[in-house]
């Protein structure tokens, strides 16, 4: 007999079909969060207008959107890195502040009367980016080998790790790399140093364009190198790579080092494009956002860019739903985590379907059987 929800002989791994399900769970999501407007007497329509209009119909918000969507992906692009390895990382948080840290020591030595002295941008940036990934990598990498050779588990150790870096941050923020006065903070970056604006009018800076050529990469890296298939296959099946011959271990410590080395460009975007500075809380949280866009964006490099936009844009527009519609902006979060879990929750649609005709097939039986009696 057929049942109302049978399992897929294949799980449905279409482009539209994933659409398809993410923007039904992001509807229900945004039609179950509208139920909340009303205990403030306002429009869901109007809200929800409020919410979207100011960071993506107009070019200052656009901009600012921009502006949160490069450190977002870039930690999504290290999590599906690391994830789809089989390496459960949970420190982007610290990698950020390591990136950052490390990017800003190199901004202040590089100033004028420091140590080495000004250096033009075209030479800075690159300096910034391997310092800053390399930093990244290894705080990462030293998870990977606590695991690989001493059995650890990576969830704890890299939880703990994040406290440790922020730790590292505020002892230097507050000590040798304090500027006068009584904010824990450094002095502010060189102009030098910033990253430049690439949408004029906007404060969006080239930041946007190391996102999109991260996010170009590991797609290449994951669907057409042949270190890639190494890396998934590792993460699949640790006994199946194996005996295919592909060092596991050093397979894990790469992906960790992938992983972190691009949280930390997140910490280093951030710093020269947005803050110019280093200072105390510079991350506020975004290592742990980063995981949520790269489950939304279902571990597709391709779809993370898209995603961190809309997660990014959706924190922009919490501040003019407040103002325009006198609503909490914390009803975006809201709407945020349920989405995350509705669109988990949709994810059995690819391993499971429903069968309409079942339950009237099942219904005309049972009446029958009562017509029967």
């Amino acid at each position: 007999m057929a049942k109302f929800i049978e399992r897929r002989l294949t799980p449905t791994d279409s482009p539209w079909a994933i659409l398809t399900t993410t923007a039904a769970a992001f509807l229900a999501a945004m039609l179950v969060t509208a139920f909340l407007f009303l205990f403030y007497d306002a429009n869901p329509l109007r809200a929800y207008v409020a919410l979207f209009h100011e960071p993506f119909a107009t070019v200052r918000g656009f901009g600012y959107s921009l502006v949160r969507m490069s450190p977002l992906a870039l930690i999504a692009l290290g999590t599906i890195v690391s994830w789809r390895s089989g390496f459960s990382y949970l420190g982007f948080e610290g990698c950020f502040v390591i990136g950052a840290t490390a990017t800003a020591w190199l901004a202040l030595v590089t100033s004028v009367g420091a140590r080495i002295g000004p250096v033009p941008l075209f030479l800075f940036l690159p300096m910034a980016i391997f310092l800053g990934f390399a930093a990244g990598g290894v705080w990462a990498g030293l998870v990977a080998f606590a695991r690989a050779q001493l059995g650890g588990n990576e969830v704890l150790i890299s939880l703990m790790s994040n406290y440790v870096a922020i730790l590292i941050l505020q002892y230097l923020v507050s000590g040798p790399l304090r500027a006068p006065g009584s904010l824990p903070e450094t002095r502010l970056l060189p102009r030098a140093t910033w990253l430049p604006f690439v949408l004029p009018g906007t404060r969006a800076h080239a930041g946007v364009l190391i996102a999109l050529a991260a996010a170009g990469l590991v797609w290449m890296l994951l669907q057409k190198m042949p270190l890639g298939y190494e890396l998934i296959v590792t993460g699949f099946n640790p006994s199946a790579a194996r005996y295919a011959g592909i060092d596991v271990k050093r397979r894990l410590l790469l992906a960790a080092f992938f992983a972190g080395g691009l949280g930390a460009l997140a910490g280093m975007v951030e710093v020269l494009g947005s803050q110019h500075r280093l200072m105390d809380g510079i991350s506020g949280g975004v290592g742990f956002v980063g995981i949520i866009v790269a489950l939304l964006a279902r571990l597709n490099p391709l779809a993370v860019i898209p995603t961190a936009l809309l997660y990014g844009g959706m924190s922009v527009g919490a501040d003019a739903m407040q103002r325009r519609a006198n609503i909490p902006s914390s009803i975006t979060f809201i709407l945020q985590s349920l989405a995350v879990l509705l669109v988990l929750a949709c994810d059995a649609l690819r391993y499971y379907k429903i069968n309409p005709s079942s339950l009237g097939r099942r219904t005309r039986q049972t009446t029958a059987g009562w017509v029967a009696k």
